[in-house]
């Protein structure tokens, strides 16, 4: 008797145990997007949830819809739900403090992606408990830049523009950094203008209207910081009729793939949504797996163009 009672009571041992490891490894994370009127961001979004569902995730999301406090308020609504980790995509990387304060009061791993709000920190600087997954953003505009110097040389003037994200993104800044610095010390390239166009299609579309307006057959050149607004340009190109402009965007959305294939978007620069949308994913679970992941996960940028474009099927 007391043999069976034992043999129970291990067996009972065993469950709770199974139980208790079960537990650890069930899941919830909120996922918090600064605006889904971004393509790209449907992308990355898209990527993160369907490896939370492999994994058994219990998955959350919220649209911050461009407006500091609503994100805010929906951190502190996720940290209330009981989430285990947060992801990320602030709305103001010079404003993230009040993120980085709640999760670190509510003790659950942080993980920024995409935007990334340390860029003048070295990785080993985070807050503790916090990460980022994404790109090196003046990469995007130095491939940019490169491109342009291999289309348009180095001899006859360019006049060229740059289409700017919103501002505060520091993706915005560093893609039209990258681009100044690429150009600045080749004397035939001639900087007229850049305009905030919020990522936008109907934006860039409007400002590129001006800009053929202002600068006529000077502007040979536009940059964009992203694909919507270089699409919006490439609309109002053809509407003039100018097929002398070259154009390029950044994240390779299946609209910018379409275009390059159509001729009508001379490049891209491949933002790799599934990397960080599942590098996110993989790095908030490392973290509540107890993994000690790398603070910077970096997703590299690759240039898409007529030539290559083929490789991105």
């Amino acid at each position: 008797m007391q043999k069976k009672i034992m043999v129970v009571l291990s067996l009972m041992l065993v469950f709770v145990m199974a139980s208790a490891v079960s537990a650890q490894e069930t899941f919830k994370i909120g996922y918090l997007c600064n605006n889904f009127n971004d393509t790209f961001q449907t992308v990355i979004e898209g990527y993160a949830k369907a490896l939370a569902e492999k994994e058994g995730v219990e998955y959350v999301y919220a649209d911050g819809g461009e407006d500091i406090l609503k994100q805010q308020d929906q951190i502190h609504a996720f940290i209330a739900e009981g989430v285990d980790a947060l992801i990320v995509v602030p709305i103001d990387t010079s404003a993230v403090e009040p993120i980085i304060e709640a999760a670190a009061a509510a003790k659950i791993p942080l993980v920024f992606v995409n935007r990334n709000p340390f860029a003048d920190l070295d990785p080993e600087e985070y807050p503790e408990n916090t990460y980022y997954v994404g790109s090196e953003e003046t990469d995007a505009g130095k491939f940019q830049a490169e491109y342009a110097l291999e289309l348009l040389g180095e001899k006859d003037e360019i006049g060229y523009a740059i289409l700017v994200g919103i501002l505060s993104n520091q993706g915005a800044i560093a893609r039209t950094q990258g681009n100044k610095d690429a150009l600045e010390t080749f004397k035939n390239y001639k900087f007229l203008a850049e305009q905030n166009g919020d990522w936008q299609r109907d934006q860039g579309m409007t400002i590129t209207e001006n800009w053929l307006t202002a600068y006529g057959d000077e502007l040979k050149l536009i940059l964009a910081n992203n694909d919507e607004m270089a699409l919006g340009a490439v609309e109002a190109t053809e509407a003039a009729g100018r097929e002398d402009i070259v154009i390029m965007g950044v994240d390779l959305i299946p609209d910018a793939k379409q275009a390059i294939i159509d001729g009508r978007l001379d490049a891209s620069v491949m933002q790799d949504g599934k990397g960080q949308g599942e590098g996110a994913m993989m790095v908030a679970l490392a973290a509540l797996r107890g993994e000690e992941p790398d603070p910077y996960t970096k997703v590299p940028f690759v240039l898409a163009t007529p030539e290559n474009i083929a490789d991105f099927e």
